[in-house]
């Protein structure tokens, strides 16, 4: 196969994450760059066609979306689809020959991670999630405070993101499009940076569902949960996720000091103090870098640092949140560690 400089990257699913972060990010890339569309809406693929001059031959709808195999423009194939789809869609394109960036979370349940994860194994392509904050240069000082003890050992994290949905996507209080509620959409960074700020795993949840002030809006999910995570040494993750009210808390008490970022989890507008004084940090473009980063991986034959493991220990941890919030009872973590946790 011919060694490229720039991947081609084919977008499934054309809603306002693809649209408005991900295709203006593909505008600035350097290691790769917008190949494919995928769509049910001719009108979409048509308008992204032509604006950015990509080929007939490079838009697909759901039906035809398995002839991507035989388009050689296409390296990467991204999947930005409502949850109940991204295992189904993971899979096709691993199994037509393409690398995989999938967003969070990887798919409804751990038994579908596993699924996706030996479709990939099988098809020998590189997976990436879409685990942007990995990239953010604020949550790189997180993990880099937390992890060298800058501050001393962190003792207590209190993690906040939650946002008020109104009356807006209504396919995220869907159980069977969703998977779940606020926990698997926003908690899901809670579960990150706790553990990328600490550079350790849980080994406990403890959590309970928030009271329901709209039982109309929320009669298939919950609007929203509130939990501990446990770690060894008496450290402890104080952790809310909500989808009616506006949270983007990340902060770390160390025994020498406290950091944190507020707003934490955005896409842009990150600020960020510690007890020594504002952090003076450029800002970047999140998505941009996590897709070059990959696109490097593949490139350079190296590890991304957030692969599908990561993405499957995220989920283990989502469904422990479930279980003790709905036994009211502290419940085990046995997670194992792998080679890429990250480390700054």
């Amino acid at each position: 196969m011919e060694k490229k400089n720039k991947l081609g990257v084919a977008l499934v699913g054309l809603g306002k994450y693809a649209t408005g972060e991900l295709i203006p990010s593909l505008q600035i890339t350097q290691n790769c760059y917008l190949a494919g569309l995928v769509s049910g809406s001719e009108e979409k693929k048509l308008k992204y066609q032509q604006e950015f001059g990509l080929k007939d031959e490079s838009l697909y709808s759901y039906d035809d979306f398995d002839r991507i195999a035989d388009n050689p423009d296409i390296d990467i194939v991204y999947v930005v689809l409502p949850n109940f789809m991204h295992a189904e869609y993971c899979i096709r394109a691993a199994r037509a020959g393409k690398h995989v960036i999938c967003e969070k979370p990887l798919a409804m349940n751990v038994d579908e991670c596993y699924r996706v994860a030996e479709a990939v194994r099988q098809a020998n392509v590189r997976f990436s999630m879409g685990y942007r904050l990995h990239f953010d240069p604020f949550n790189q000082e997180m993990m880099r405070l937390g992890q060298k003890e800058v501050f001393g050992p962190v003792k207590k994290l209190e993690l906040l993101d939650s946002m008020d949905i109104g009356t807006e996507t209504p396919w995220r209080v869907d159980r069977e499009r969703a998977g779940g509620g606020p926990l698997v959409n926003n908690g899901i960074y809670c579960i990150q940076a706790a553990i990328y700020i600490t550079g350790k795993l849980p080994v406990a949840v403890e959590a309970r569902f928030a009271p329901v002030t709209n039982p109309d809006r929320f009669s298939e999910v919950e609007e929203g949960v509130i939990w501990t995570m446990f770690f060894e040494d008496g450290v402890t993750a104080h952790c809310e996720t909500s989808y009616s009210k506006n949270q983007n808390l990340m902060r770390a008490e160390g025994s020498e000091g406290w950091f944190e970022l507020n707003p934490a989890y955005e896409y842009k507008g990150l600020v960020g103090r510690t007890s020594s004084g504002a952090m003076d940090i450029e800002p970047v473009k999140q998505q941009a870098r996590q897709m070059d980063d990959f696109a490097r991986c593949i490139i350079e034959n190296t590890e991304t640092r957030v692969p599908i493991e990561m993405g499957i220990r995220d989920m283990q941890i989502i469904e422990a949140v479930y279980a003790s919030a709905r036994a009211g009872d502290r419940v085990e973590l046995h997670l194992e560690a792998f080679e890429n946790l990250p480390e700054y």
